[in-house]
């Protein structure tokens, strides 16, 4: 073998060496660079499936700066390799686009946290318990046990009202009574219905005041606070005391109804 092959190959050799030692020893940087990203993520209380996702996506993208960089001290010319991925990459992302899209809405509602797990929420258009919150999706189960899955950007792009947010909520009722009924009687009679219910909170005080003089009835306004997860049991239980009284104690609550005069 002549001095000139022994010297190509020889150089050859150093170069796919180094490019090995290149790789293996970026490789060892990418996840050790990985895992400091996610133990910083981890520390700011990032939800778990967000560190996983933007941890593989670091790692993913360190491992192509290594592999282009090991791939150049093989003397290949990167440059066109780079333009392959760039071309690559904007094709995928314009055939994701709403992915994409659905991913940023999702990197938004894991920092901002206006729901989180368990909560009832409406949003995207329905209404439900969240189940989980996904980079792409959420996924919310409704009180008769449908799964809806929501677009995450479908649900960034409208409001949204959390239920579960605040510890206690005002229940807010309406009750209309004739106007030949005792008003105070009515008053009194709401008031005693409201304060004999242990679910009921003393503080904010619960209020009935008369609220209007409507065209077929006089409407009071009653409004207890309760705490959160007693909302709609102690609705209920408010609606049928008050009808079950009201029939005891003789007060009306009028249909609507219409006077109607015609000239002779």
């Amino acid at each position: 073998m002549s001095t000139g092959i022994l010297a190509v190959i020889l150089a050859y050799a150093l170069k796919l060496i180094f490019a090995i030692v290149i790789f293996v020893v970026g490789k060892w940087v990418a996840k050790f660079l990985t895992n400091l990203f996610r133990k910083m993520l981890e520390k700011s209380n990032t939800d778990v499936t967000l560190v996983k996702f933007l941890g593989d996506l670091v790692y993913f993208a360190l491992l192509v700066l290594v592999i282009i960089s090991a791939l150049g001290a093989l003397g290949v010319n990167t440059t066109s390799f780079v333009a392959i991925i760039g071309a690559a990459g904007l094709a995928v992302g314009l055939a994701l686009q709403q992915n994409f899209s659905n991913f940023g809405a999702g990197v938004v509602l894991l920092f901002l946290r206006p729901f989180k797990v368990g909560d009832f929420v409406e949003a995207g258009g329905a209404a439900g318990v969240v189940e989980t919150i996904g980079i792409f999706n959420t996924t919310m189960k409704t009180g008769d046990n449908r799964v809806i899955i929501i677009p995450n950007s479908n649900i960034i792009g409208g409001n949204i009202v959390n239920y579960s947010k605040e510890p206690i909520r005002r229940i807010d009722l309406v009750i209309g009574v004739g106007y030949e009924d005792d008003l105070k009687l009515v008053k009194s009679t709401l008031e005693e219905i409201v304060t004999s219910d242990d679910r009921i909170l003393k503080d904010p005080a619960p209020a009935v005041a008369l609220a209007e003089l409507a065209d077929s009835s006089v409407n009071f306004n009653v409004r207890p606070w309760v705490n959160s997860a007693d909302y709609w049991a102690v609705r209920s239980a408010l609606l049928e005391k008050i009808k079950l009284t009201f029939d005891e104690k003789g007060i009306s609550i009028p249909y609507p109804q219409m006077d109607i005069h015609m000239d002779k």
